[in-house]
């Protein structure tokens, strides 16, 4: 997506989440019982639930359901069941604050890697919110962490190429569902002192009067990454992989793949006032902090968002902004986030 005469804007963005809260402090102690006898390391891994700055997260099950055996059937039904009810709270919330109806949708586009449906969770929405028979449909999966801010970009691609309809953006992503009790690697631990479960929707047209306009994104790719981060598909479900290195990628790789978009777009890292990053961790925001040139602490909302709810993969970067229009920002932002591939996506929108 690159800018044109063609203003695409982002109106209504409402999030969601289910119903259970998980309480760090919590976790921590039944990740103790979990894990103390049956993995040796767990003591040299025990500060990761204190070091992730989280407090609390939330979970379309209970706590105690963690602590059982469950099959990927089990898993996936759960979470075709709880993402399109969230998806449809935050779908009316969005609709709600724009004064739009159901019939105004002319295309929807659903983002989501933690889980499986067949048809696909816009389908199932479809079907829910009595859409239109002739509403166009883009499920995307797979960009993980990344597919707030890529999806966002091709939800704003579709609408520029088609001034006048009315796109309805989604993202929900289940996390704590892919949790295993009986894996034992270290992914798994670090795992859990960090997924949280969340929706968010959004409308996206031109000539809409939102809350941003989105002007261009990009992405990069890096070549022999593909171990980085992503899932291990198992018989009892979705495998977490984590690169111990993903901090570091963040410090080499990211600054020069951030440069090379803004220069594409003509752009400049001092004309963006505000820097909304998805929080994959404590320690990904002080590589970014970095590398925006911003003081400690400075990624303010993103932090903020992982306190209280936790890296919830591609819907976190969208609490993120959601935060910064609560709180009145406005002028330039950059969104930034990075997923499976190992990919980095940017995109730049004015806040209005």
């Amino acid at each position: 997506m690159s800018r044109s005469d063609t203003s695409v804007q982002m109106a209504g963005l409402s999030t969601a989440n289910p119903k259970h809260v998980l309480h760090q402090s919590e976790v921590a102690r039944r990740a103790g019982e979990l894990f103390g006898g049956a993995l040796p390391s767990f003591e040299r891994l025990r500060p990761v639930y204190e070091n992730a700055e989280i407090e609390t997260r939330h979970s379309c099950v209970p706590i105690e359901w963690y602590k059982e055996v469950h099959g990927f059937g089990e898993r996936n039904r759960l979470f075709i069941e709880n993402a399109v009810d969230l998806l449809e709270e935050a779908a009316l919330a969005a609709l709600d604050k724009t004064g739009r109806t159901v019939d105004d949708i002319d295309g929807i586009i659903a983002v989501s890697t933690s889980g499986i449906a067949t048809p696909s969770l816009d389908a199932l929405l479809m079907e829910r919110l009595a859409l239109r028979r002739d509403v166009e449909r883009l499920p995307i999966f797979g960009l993980g962490c990344a597919g707030g801010v890529v999806g966002l970009a091709r939800a704003a691609q579709m609408a520029r190429s088609q001034p006048g309809k009315l796109y309805l953006f989604l993202v929900v992503e289940l996390c704590g569902l892919t949790f295993r009790s009986r894996d034992f690697t270290k992914s798994n631990v670090i795992a859990t002192a960090l997924f949280g479960d969340g929706a968010a929707a959004a409308l996206i047209g031109t000539g809409v009067e939102g809350d941003a306009t989105l002007l261009c994104a990009g992405e990069h790719t890096w070549a022999d990454t593909l171990d980085v981060m992503g899932w291990d598909v198992t018989d009892d479900g979705l495998s977490v992989i984590f690169s111990r290195d993903i901090p570091t990628h963040v410090r080499t790789m990211m600054g020069s793949a951030m440069h090379a978009y803004l220069q594409r777009e003509g752009l400049s890292l001092d004309e963006h006032r505000h820097f909304l990053s998805h929080p994959g961790g404590a320690k990904v925001l002080d590589a970014l902090e970095e590398i925006f040139e911003l003081p400690e602490g400075g990624l303010k909302q993103s932090r903020e968002i992982l306190r209280n709810f936790g890296n919830m993969s591609a819907v976190t970067v969208l609490f993120v902004v959601e935060a910064a229009i609560r709180e009145g920002l406005k002028g330039r932002a950059l969104l930034s986030t990075l997923g499976p591939g190992f990919t980095a996506g940017f995109l730049s929108m004015d806040l209005t």
